[in-house]
């Protein structure tokens, strides 16, 4: 992949709704704050972030298999996003948790060590968010075997 600008345009419907316009004939994505502040009609600018790690590091994941000639289809991914109050008392994401299982147990799975020790390195958008907010991967296989 080469380096590419991405431009989101953001347009308020209402209150605390908006809609975000991704570009490339996408249709517009409704977002919106969690009640007391909005309706909850559409993902929170939290949801949203939490989406992004976690789609990234499964695909991220997915290529890395792949680039073996591996198949653990079809993946999951479950992420936890934790926010809290920081010292000037302002609401902060403080950590996110990722969990990726396989779809297939882990000895079906060739230069899995391999694929594990080197796919979250190629994850963009989790290397950035890292920078700033604790990221913890782990990795189960389809019986629910932690792998990483």
């Amino acid at each position: 992949m080469s380096d590419e600008t991405v431009t989101v345009r953001l347009h308020q419907r209402q209150d605390y709704q908006f809609d975000a316009h991704l570009g490339d004939g996408l249709p517009p994505m409704l977002c919106d704050e969690p009640p007391p502040l909005g309706q909850g009609t559409g993902p929170s600018p939290t949801q949203l972030l939490a989406s992004a790690v976690g789609n990234c590091l499964a695909a991220s994941l997915l290529f890395a298999l792949r680039k073996y000639k591996q198949s653990a289809d079809p993946l999951a991914c479950e992420v936890t996003l934790h926010t809290g109050r920081n010292a000037e008392r302002r609401l902060r994401v403080l950590d996110i948790q990722v969990r990726i299982t396989l779809g297939v147990p882990a000895e079906a799975v060739d230069h899995l060590e391999r694929i594990l020790g080197s796919f979250e390195d190629f994850c963009t958008v989790t290397a950035s968010v890292r920078a700033a907010i604790p990221v913890q991967v782990q990795v189960f296989d389809a019986h629910g075997a932690q792998l990483k």
